[in-house]
């Protein structure tokens, strides 16, 4: 039925005259398209990211976005965006309309980017209409702009650097390159700082790339001149910024655009295959995704091919696909080539594409796989060390000046937030001793959140628990403060990332009598800095009785301290306690001492008196479960079963956590009313893996969906142990697969940095400003582009693609890896 669907579905395409598309029509999805053009207006929420306003799509390719209009030449992540009040379409004529007004009362987030507005309020309407081969853009303000803002207020669209670099342009009389990198000179304010390049040039009409038939885009301003300018000047994660000022005294059209995109006749996406980059066992299933463009009427036959030792390649089996259906903007086919288990180097063909070579083999996952989460990841992402990889020094001995207490009624940039108190004996500003020990970056920003570091060491000691891993390629040295990759010491790396981690973790719970929320610049200018992390602060505590420039041995004058705050989150608590117990099973034996405090930092955080609701409640009975495996004591035990309602009413976020808990349990009546009720969660997960044709759910709101698949992967690990006879494997492998390039869009990289044929190798990590990465760092994903675009660029600054995190980014990827060569290999 779905194939018949599906086949009508192209039918009707084609009778609508989408392969001969003339004008641009808006179409049921709320953007306007003709050919392989597209052009959305307000339809994506995160203007801080490049996602917003009027956005330009050409030829498979996001090209331009952000269109709306914006108090400063080059807006960065920090500067004023407008509220969306309402959006209107109107198919008939062609045309969405969008009410929006400054400021935007909601914009600090509960906490989020607090945004210090300017004394100007004012509302708008923009309409985006089709007329032909254009696209139409006009702005009417409710009133002029004040006079001492002329200037400042203008519309601004944003072209995305990466398709251009090399590219040309025209402007007016003038024209030129799009640079590889920012040059000046600069657009200096009244106090001499720089605020922008000065314009590249000015005029009434710009072409983008003449000489690009697929990217060839023209913009007229009606109502004065368009600028050039370079958005990177100011903030590296900046675009070119095509602008045009409002001028003085006007309000009705006060901007009117002619946005002209070049469409190829007839253009088409090329099918795309995906393929897992780093290839698969031979007993596992193996299923080539085939992506169409929705005009792909008549598909080929898929073929798989064997490489030999002389580059000739055999085919090996060719079968009709397939046809899964339609799923965001293509349509999807599946080659199933399971039968296939001869172990060698193969490849998959469908017309003229042809897919990067993979392996089957019973060692596929063996070697180059999980290995450079441990090898380079976490040893590089270590707080508190001086990171050395033989002539290389990834970054110097960093924040052993951390830190000092936070200020009180504080709205932090990055999202912390302190209340009214520190909640605990220090005052702001004073220096919390002790806190210069463990932990991880997180991981392009340099902070500690508690949940990324007890999350971080909880998911390494499941692994450890789960396969045994006994791996020494590092040496870590806590005294010296020193890491030296690829230089084995004789300890479990695996243990020793476990006791660094918890080592943050305890400390603040030590010295300030609770959990801190978090450890981070209070500066904005040392939280955007990139590089060398030991650059970011003296390394000497601050001192005010000092004169300025003084210091001594231990301390200076220069307050670049990080920051600690706190909070009263009983969820988080209980999550963190859960998190302690569980590692202080694996510390027994490596490091005694840590593994005891970390217990008892867990126990005195189950016992406060918390109103248990909720989150609260799935946090107390995961807290229960840990400290019931670690210790055996009836108290937990007799909880989780005193409990069985709010056990049975939880699974959804509790279910993978009892399974491994009832055979110590061991109450029968228990155990068999869980069994009855998770059987509603295993048909919700089998509906929501079939929501796609990769059989994980994807359901990304602003940040790749990567890390959330890869944590859905995790939990269908420990269901499937605990119930085989309910749960399938299979969302492990798809998880898993998913990562490893079998995902939406065009680019089919892995997202673990380093690891297959193809990865994210420019990704949003500490190096981020040379355009590189870390091996084993993997990266947030696959992004959504409202409504239906799949887009993952190979641009450093876009986090919500490129970013690596802690708390299970890297290590819930290795846990995956690990599962599947442990299920399939019967180890």
């Amino acid at each position: 039925m779905k194939r018949k669907l599906l086949i009508l579905g192209l039918t009707l395409l084609t009778a609508y005259g989408y392969s001969q598309q003339s004008s641009f029509v808006l179409n049921k999805q709320e953007y306007f398209e003709r050919e392989g053009v597209n052009v959305m207006a307000y339809q994506d929420i995160y203007p801080e990211g490049h996602q917003g306003g009027v956005a330009v799509i050409m030829h498979g390719r996001r090209v331009a976005t952000n269109g709306d209009l914006r108090l400063d030449e080059t807006p960065g992540q920090w500067q004023p965006i407008p509220k969306q009040v309402d959006r209107k379409t109107d198919i008939g004529s062609n045309t969405i309309t969008v009410n929006l007004a400054y400021p935007d009362p909601a914009i600090n987030r509960k906490g989020y980017n607090p945004i210090e507005y300017p004394d100007l309020n004012f509302a708008y309407t923009v309409k985006v209409r089709a007329s032909g081969e254009s696209i139409i853009v006009t702005v009417d303000l409710d009133k002029p702009i004040p006079k001492e803002f002329i200037g400042k207020v203008g519309f601004n669209m944003e072209l995305y650097p990466g398709w251009l670099y090399g590219k040309t342009w025209m402007l007016g009389n003038t024209s030129g390159i799009f640079p590889r990198q920012a040059n000046g000179p600069a657009m200096l304010d009244s106090k001499g700082e720089a605020v922008a390049s000065k314009p590249m040039a000015y005029g009434k009409k710009i072409v983008v790339a003449p000489e690009e038939e697929l990217q060839r885009m023209t913009i007229e301003s009606k109502k004065g001149d368009i600028q050039l300018l370079d958005g990177r000047y100011v903030h590296n994660n900046g675009w070119f910024v095509i602008r045009s000022v409002v001028a003085e005294g006007s309000a009705k059209n006060a901007v009117e655009w002619v946005i002209t995109p070049n469409c190829v006749k007839d253009w088409r996406s090329n099918p795309v295959i995906h393929v897992s980059q780093i290839g698969y066992l031979p007993g596992q299933e193996k299923v080539a995704i085939i992506e169409l463009d929705k005009k792909d009427t008549a598909p080929a036959v898929p073929a798989l091919f064997k490489l030999d030792e002389n580059g000739e390649s055999l085919e090996v089996l060719n079968a009709k696909p397939e046809s899964w259906g339609t799923f965001l903007r293509y349509n999807y086919l599946k080659f199933n080539f399971t039968s296939v288990s001869k172990e060698g180097l193969y490849f998959v063909k469908y017309g003229s594409q042809q897919s990067q070579p993979f392996r089957i083999a019973a060692d596929a996952f063996q070697r180059n796989v999980w290995q450079p989460v441990l090898e380079y990841f976490l040893p590089v992402q270590m707080c508190h060390m001086r990171v050395n990889e033989k002539y290389r020094v990834w970054h110097g001995l960093c924040h052993m000046d951390d830190a000092r207490m936070a200020p009180v009624d504080y709205n932090h940039f990055d999202g912390y937030v302190q209340g009214k108190s520190t909640l605990t004996a220090y005052n702001p500003g004073d220096y919390v001793p002790g806190l210069n020990t463990g932990g991880w970056h997180d991981a392009g920003d340099y902070d500690l959140r508690v949940e990324s570091q007890s999350g971080e060491a909880y998911i390494l000691t499941m692994a450890f628990e789960a396969f045994n891993i006994n791996y020494d390629e590092t040496s870590i040295d806590q005294k010296t403060h020193i890491v030296e990759i690829h230089q084995p010491d004789g300890k479990n790396d695996m243990l020793q990332q476990i006791e660094h981690g918890a080592l943050t973790v305890v400390a603040g719970y030590k010295n300030m009598g609770r959990l801190y929320r978090g450890i981070i610049e209070g500066d904005k200018r040392q939280y955007v800095m990139l590089g060398d992390g030991s650059t970011m602060s003296d390394g000497l505590f601050y001192d005010s009785k000092l004169k300025t420039g003084e210091r001594t041995g231990t301390a200076s004058s220069v307050p670049d301290d990080r920051w600690v705050f706190t909070e009263d989150n009983p969820a988080r608590e209980l999550t963190t306690a859960a998190h302690l117990a569980a590692v202080s099973r694996v510390l027994k034996g490596f490091n005694d001492n840590l593994g005891k405090e970390c217990l008892e930092v867990a126990k005195a955080i189950y016992s406060h008196d918390y109103k248990v609701s909720g989150r609260v409640a799935n946090a107390k009975l995961h807290a229960a479960i840990e400290l019931f495996l670690t210790t055996g004591d009836e108290e937990y035990r007799n909880y989780l079963t005193g409990n069985k309602t709010a056990v049975l009413e939880g699974l959804n976020q509790v279910g993978w956590l009892i399974g491994r808990a009832l055979p110590k349990i061991n109450n029968a009546e228990f155990t068999a009313s869980v069994r009855s009720s998770i059987k509603v969660l295993s048909d919700d997960i089998t509906k929501l893996s079939a929501e796609t044709p990769f059989g994980v759910p994807y359901r990304p709101h602003i940040w790749g969906a990567g890390w959330d698949i890869q944590s859905f992967g995790v939990r269908q690990y420990y269901l499937y142990k605990a119930f085989p006879d309910i749960f399938s494997s299979a969302p492990i492998f798809n998880a898993l697969n998913f990562i490893l390039g079998v995902h939406p869009g065009e680019n089919t990289s892995s997202f673990a940095s380093g690891v297959g044929v193809r990865s994210a190798t420019i990704a949003y990590g500490i190096n981020r400003a040379d355009e590189s990465y870390i091996p084993g760092g993997v990266a947030s994903g696959t992004a959504l582009i409202r409504p239906d675009f799949p887009e993952l660029l190979d641009w450093p600054y876009l986090w919500q693609q490129q970013e690596y995190v802690m708390g299970g980014g890297s290590s819930n990827y290795m846990f995956l890896v690990l599962a599947a060569d442990q299920l399939l290999s019967g180890k």
